[in-house]
């Protein structure tokens, strides 16, 4: 007997909670027809967005988790006791609209499991933007997961009506994918990544006649990784991020710590990591893009390949490199000055626009909104200098969280 819609709902919704690949950034449909349903802009869902792009909420279900895969990481594995449930291309339509109308999302994020082959599952989830798009003017935001193995005119089908695209990697080594995904082929999934980068491309170039540009994926593509599954260590992991950016151009790495499951495999690790790794992950991930870091040079402090769970990636470089600071706020490159605790990209650019009028000293610092805790070690500025501070052999007790907050993590 077929279930009820809610109850397929809270199980399908329940099930998608695992991919964590969900954030809508950087779309905007420049093809919305007047009178549509919905909008996007280049920071997030138009209706309600923190300036720095939080707070969108999503539609985040499974088609279905009925799989015909048994990865041995994965709840809803062929061989899983999970409960099943399906909704049809119909149904998912409609719980968007609804939703939408009811001001509860602003998109709709959507994966499956993998039914009958990668082809048929596909297509369903393509009908499903199509509809959306064409029969009902639907103009929110869509993620769309896709299949690696599924044909190229169903992922560039795909693509026309979905903001961003996602393949998920799985787990940061072949081997590991081998071992505990044995059915899936890494190099079917980069050669995926591959189509969908040169289609991003491709839209992004202006044809001949019209001048104007395809549409394909404007937010580009993601993936996610699991962490602590496979016993790789936070520099394979790493290291991993930093191939897939450089050879498939993604907007972003997700990072998901592996979560014990149900009847699970004696190869997976009996309890989960802990999320602080996962965030450490993400900040490392950070630099990497946005600071101007090697991956070595993130990874370098501990021998074991680990990042630090009780400093953030910057703080122990710059514990581990106490020769390159202090730093004059006055005189340093912004190369330098974003290898700095405590100063990001903003903090760092309102100091080289200010410093262009006069010398800043550490009030000229707090008045930019700057954490002088951080930073007061690592930097000289008028009428400061921290000889003694850097120099200190507890300088890192300073910055370790207290024991109440260790209790936490």
């Amino acid at each position: 007997m077929k279930k009820p819609l809610k109850d397929r709902l809270a199980i399908l919704a329940d099930a998608a909670k695992y991919d964590a690949s969900c954030a809508s950034s950087g779309a905007q449909r420049r093809d919305s027809r007047a009178g549509g349903l919905g909008s996007t802009q280049p920071a997030g869902i138009c209706h309600a967005y923190a300036p720095d792009g939080r707070c969108i909420s999503l539609l985040k279900i499974l088609l279905t988790n009925f799989c015909i895969y048994d990865c041995a990481y994965c709840i809803n594995r062929s061989s899983s006791n999970v409960e099943r449930a399906r909704f049809t291309p119909d149904e998912v339509v409609w719980l968007t609209l609804e939703f939408y109308r009811r001001n509860y999302i602003e998109g709709l994020f959507l994966s499956s499991g993998i039914v009958r082959s990668s082809d048929h599952t596909m297509e369903q989830m393509v009908r499903i933007a199509r509809d959306l798009r064409v029969g009902h003017g639907f103009n929110g935001y869509i993620h769309l997961k896709t299949i690696p193995e599924a044909s190229e005119a169903l992922i560039e089908e795909a693509g026309r009506y979905a903001d961003r695209l996602s393949i998920n990697i799985e787990l940061p080594t072949d081997a590991g994918i081998a071992d505990l995904a044995p059915q899936k082929r890494p190099q079917g999934i980069r050669r995926a990544m591959a189509g969908v980068r040169l289609r991003i491309e491709e839209a992004q170039e202006p044809t001949l006649k019209t001048r104007s540009r395809k549409r394909f994926a404007p937010a580009g593509q993601s993936t996610q990784m699991i962490v602590g599954a496979d016993g790789a260590d936070d520099a394979t992991i790493l290291a991993s991020s930093a191939r897939l950016y450089g050879s498939y151009r993604l907007s972003r790495v997700y990072y998901s710590a592996f979560s014990p499951i149900p009847d699970a495999s004696s190869r997976l690790p009996p309890a989960r990591p802990p999320l602080m790794r996962e965030h450490r992950l993400y900040q490392a991930d950070w630099l990497y893009r946005f600071y101007g870091f090697s991956i070595g040079e993130v990874t370098a402090a501990r021998p074991d390949g680990m990042l630090d769970l009780d400093l953030d990636p910057k703080l122990a470089w710059a514990l581990a490199n106490r020769g390159r600071f202090p730093v004059d706020v006055n005189r340093a490159p912004r190369e330098m000055l974003l290898r700095v605790p405590g100063l990001g990209v903003r903090s760092v650019d309102a100091i080289l626009a200010a410093r262009r009028h006069r010398r800043l000293a550490l009030d000229d610092l707090a008045r930019l909104r700057i954490s002088l805790r951080k930073v007061r070690p690592f930097v000289t500025a008028r009428s400061w200098t921290p000889l003694r501070l850097i120099d200190r052999q507890d300088l890192r007790s300073l910055f370790e969280p207290a024991p109440e907050q260790l209790a936490l993590l």
